[in-house]
């Protein structure tokens, strides 16, 4: 009856002047998996709104266990896309876990994630965190603060954990991104240990997003980095402290991308387009009017199919703020972005950003050259289709040219050194140069070995 009432609606809109035209599609029943976070709100959105039943598409949403559970239903063709963490697409591409080429045409988001820590770590890390003059702690707060505690665990014979939500995610990458800027080693993986945690100072092990508040209350770690809403989960039951937004860390970061295998993309080609088309159109919504639609949003997300948390909790962070402890809630108008800042067009420099992550950590165990990560993020990031996707909804009058990069080369400028929380600057087109001026990680002809760093 919901498909039947939106159809409804799709049809009475095509009677409209500018509406979106009708694609030869290929294939036109999908499904698609997602992971219980706020930023698959393009997805609902999409679906909600009836940008899918516009582009003529019959889509069916389907919340995952995991992030594994999603990548292999999209591999074997049970999904046909899905709500992706960055990394799965060119982790899967290269070999690195699960084989396959899969593809994105679409970024869902930027930002979006926040570290946590334990109540216990909170109190024990707050001494040596500088105040503001009301005395609320000042950000963004380094990993240095969290120097001592680790200290004061070992000095106990207590292993310092902490939880991200899978090996090749953003959380993994800004989690090691973080401690590394406070000079602490989370760990160093090789082709014959896969668990990151080689010559760890804090041991990094996987926990599903909706399952990290009640992993944290229960002891088994001490902090974790994950999306929304799971951080202010945390402060709304009272059990941890976020002490860092991604936004904080490297500001307008990338983050979850929508991914298909190469295959699909290739078969249906017109359906992938159509796809692109509704996706942006979301986005857009999501942005629109300075974040007009976010209470919106928030509703639809709150539902049990979708997200599934109290309202209250997903606007703390949906609506243009972030609460840190009970209290302290401060403005982060972009901890979010869906459109703006070109959010959804899928950058080659954002892809490189990753590979690089891989290879500091021994994900990628052989040093390569600057033109291979080159030729693997063209492989697995496809503007080409996102702008011929951008192309139809501006000529059908339902998108702006001027918000689209039309003349990009795929390449973001460098990230200065003020966006990022230890002040080195990122350059896509130079990935070896960066591996080099990072303190710790993996350099040049560097392997690891056994337990041992070589070369």
């Amino acid at each position: 009856m919901k498909r039947l009432l939106l159809g409804l609606v799709a049809s009475t809109a095509l009677a409209t002047p500018s509406f979106a035209e009708l694609l030869d599609l290929e294939k036109d029943e999908l499904t698609f998996g997602f992971i219980k976070l706020t930023d698959m709100a393009p997805l609902a959105v999409a679906y909600e709104q009836g940008y899918f039943l516009d582009e003529g598409l019959f889509v069916t949403l389907e919340a995952q266990a995991n992030w594994k559970v999603l990548l292999d239903g999209v591999i074997d063709g049970q999904l046909d896309g899905a709500h992706m963490l960055a990394g799965q697409p060119l982790a899967a591409t290269i070999g690195y876990g699960t084989e396959a080429h899969i593809v994105t045409p679409f970024s869902m988001d930027l930002n979006g994630n926040g570290i946590t820590v334990s109540n216990e770590v909170w109190d024990m890390m707050r001494p040596h965190i500088p105040s503001m003059e009301d005395g609320r702690p000042q950000h963004p707060i380094s990993a240095e603060a969290l120097v001592p505690v680790i200290e004061e665990f070992n000095s106990r014979g207590e292993p310092f954990n902490m939880g991200m939500v899978f090996p090749v995610s953003t959380h993994n990458y800004e989690l090691r991104y973080w401690l590394a800027a406070g000079g602490i080693n989370p760990g160093y993986y090789s082709p014959e240990n896969i668990s990151g945690q080689i010559n760890a100072d804090v041991f990094l092990s996987v926990t599903p997003p909706p399952q990290m508040p009640a992993t944290l209350e229960a002891g088994t770690i001490h902090g974790y980095c994950v999306g929304e809403p799971w951080n202010q989960q945390a402060v709304f039951k009272g059990i941890g402290v976020p002490v860092i937004t991604d936004y904080q860390l490297w500001k307008n970061n990338p983050e979850k991308v929508f991914g298909m295998t190469q295959a699909f993309t290739e078969q249906n080609p017109n359906t992938t387009l159509a796809v692109t088309k509704a996706l942006i159109r979301a986005a857009m919504w999501l942005d629109e009017n300075d974040n007009e639609n976010r209470p919106a949003a928030v509703e639809i997300l709150s539902r049990p199919e979708y997200v599934g948390a109290d309202y209250e909790v997903i606007a703390n962070s949906m609506t243009g703020f972030f609460e840190f402890e009970k209290g302290d809630k401060r403005d982060i108008p972009d901890f979010n972005v869906f459109f703006r800042y070109n959010a959804t067009y899928p950058f080659y420099s954002d892809a490189v950003w990753y590979l690089t992550q891989m290879r500091r950590w021994g994900q990628i165990a052989e040093p390569k050259s600057d033109s291979w990560y080159d030729e693997v993020a063209k492989s697995v990031y496809k503007p080409e289709i996102y702008l011929e996707a951008a192309r139809l909804l501006v000529d059908e009058g339902l998108a702006n040219e001027a918000d689209f990069p039309w003349d990009s080369d795929g390449y973001k400028a460098p990230t200065p050194a003020a966006d990022i929380i230890d002040g080195i600057p990122y350059d896509g087109k130079a990935p070896n140069a960066y591996l080099e001026s990072l303190p710790i990680g993996l350099k040049a002809e560097q392997t690891v070995v056994g337990n041992e760093v070589k070369g």
